[in-house]
């Protein structure tokens, strides 16, 4: 997905706030499952939800002001009940890697229980991280 900076989202230095990466890295998720087939809200409705319970995130180098952005959102893992994505915020310019995440999803019901990702979830992360 790329995005592009906004004055909005950088602080008083001229850089991306940290916190906005954030808000680009769940955009990029959201937009994955969608570009495989998979409404974020349909799958909530249907009471699957997958809250980040864990993250990891490393600031290489700073985004600045009306830089276009990639973000590269991958599935590292796919466990019974989580998801491991790893997701990367490139300079598309240069190329240049600012920002590495990997994310932990939990799949869980309407009941906030923790649940098995759906089949059909599974079996397009499986196919993913095969390179299918």
């Amino acid at each position: 997905m790329k995005v592009r900076v906004y004055y909005e989202d950088t602080d008083a230095a001229g850089v991306v706030y940290h916190a906005g990466y954030l808000r680009f890295f769940e955009r990029a998720r959201t937009e994955f499952f969608r570009d495989h087939g998979f409404n974020v809200a349909e799958l909530a409705a249907a009471g699957n939800v997958f809250p980040v319970v864990r993250m990891e995130i490393e600031f290489k180098a700073p985004a600045l002001h009306d830089d276009l952005l990639e973000i590269i959102t991958l599935p590292e893992e796919c466990r019974g009940a989580s998801i491991l994505i790893h997701q990367q915020a490139v300079r598309a310019c240069d190329r240049k890697l600012l920002v590495e995440a990997h994310v932990t999803l939990a799949c869980i019901g309407r009941d906030q229980a923790a649940r098995r990702i759906p089949p059909q979830i599974r079996n397009m992360l499986l196919q993913q991280l095969s390179g299918q």
